[in-house]
């Protein structure tokens, strides 16, 4: 990822409806949402929901495909990975046992959505 990529991917997510819709579909990963629950969910007007997807859709924080007369939107976890490596690729000046701690915290993330998967 390039900086100027960057830059424009971040700025997509620094408004509160983008971030929440963005955030919400990664809750609902694998399957994803479609548009008029992401709306309903966060109590937003559809055509106001449909330009913030645009713009996640654009900035690659999301996908989308057409399942019969909806369209599915889901995180791009691709791309996540893509941000979370640009912030990180100088990470602790050539000593990544300081980042151990960042590390960690990701991988948690996976255990707890895995054990909450698992009591449902």
């Amino acid at each position: 990822m390039e900086i100027n990529d960057a830059i424009t991917s971040f700025a997509a997510l620094s408004q509160e409806t983008r971030l929440g819709a963005f955030r919400l579909l990664v809750h609902h990963e694998p399957a994803g949402l479609p548009a008029g629950e992401i709306a309903r969910q966060l109590n937003v007007p559809h055509n106001t929901m449909s330009a913030h997807l645009a713009v996640l859709t654009r900035a690659g924080w999301i996908n989308s495909r057409r399942r019969s007369r909806s369209i599915i939107y889901r995180a791009n976890l691709d791309h996540v990975k893509e941000a979370i490596q640009f912030l990180v690729r100088d990470c602790c000046a050539g000593h990544p046992e300081l980042c151990e701690p960042l590390m960690a915290s990701l991988s948690e993330c996976s255990i707890t959505n895995s054990i909450a998967k698992e009591e449902k």
